[in-house]
């Protein structure tokens, strides 16, 4: 049985403990400008302000993806975000600019699909489950993205809710955040962060085209 003084000593540990692993993933957006991105086309569509980041389309309806400077290879990136006016489509680029994490509405299926992966030629081969009851519409939302090699894992709002390993993924390359274009729209990030993971030894994956 354990003594009340070392019971009391654990549970004074347990927040100290979740903090750490908080705290070891890195913020990639300071919240008040776009240091640490590559400067985007139509600098207009991305406010940084008062620790959120405000996506919406120009007059024309512009798109663009807004890039890291930094390149990765396995990580965990977490990212909150909240819906704007509009039919939003979004998404988190995974090593290019090719494969995402979708957030909000599909452009070609015309339904949610957040947390789902998007892969080109292959479409959404896999839809994220129990999205719908975890989905805050008017709310803040929590969305966590695993990449360890070729394989995705995503949570939404702490629940797990995607598996899939794509065979196109790449080695390393930036994260990238998605403005569709063709669109009305705006969403709102916050508390972007990344925690790199070591890869595995000897494991390889397919390098970009040059």
């Amino acid at each position: 049985m354990i003594c009340k003084p070392l019971l009391a000593l654990l549970l004074m540990m347990v927040p100290v403990a979740c903090g750490s692993v908080q705290q070891e993933r890195t913020p990639i957006f300071n919240g008040s400008d776009l240091s640490g991105w590559q400067a985007p086309q139509y600098p207009q569509c991305w406010l940084a302000q008062d620790g959120i980041l405000t996506v919406t389309n120009n007059a024309e309806r512009k798109g663009e993806n807004l890039n890291t400077i930094k390149s990765y290879r396995d990580f965990v990136c977490q990212v909150d975000f909240k819906f704007g006016e509009g039919t939003v489509d979004s998404g988190i680029f995974l090593r290019n600019n090719s494969e995402q994490i979708q957030i909000g509405i599909s452009g070609s299926l015309k339904r949610d699909l957040t947390a789902s992966p998007y892969i080109p030629g292959k479409g959404y081969p896999v839809e994220a489950e129990g999205v719908a009851e975890l989905l805050r519409p008017n709310d803040w939302n929590t969305l966590r993205i695993r990449a360890v090699g070729k394989t995705y894992t995503t949570w939404l709002n702490g629940e797990e809710v995607m598996n899939y390993t794509s065979e196109s993924a790449i080695e390393e390359g930036p994260l990238g955040i998605q403005l569709h274009g063709g669109r009305e729209m705006t969403i709102h990030y916050r508390n972007i962060g990344v925690k790199e993971l070591p890869r595995a030894s000897g494991a390889r994956l397919p390098t970009p085209p040059k």
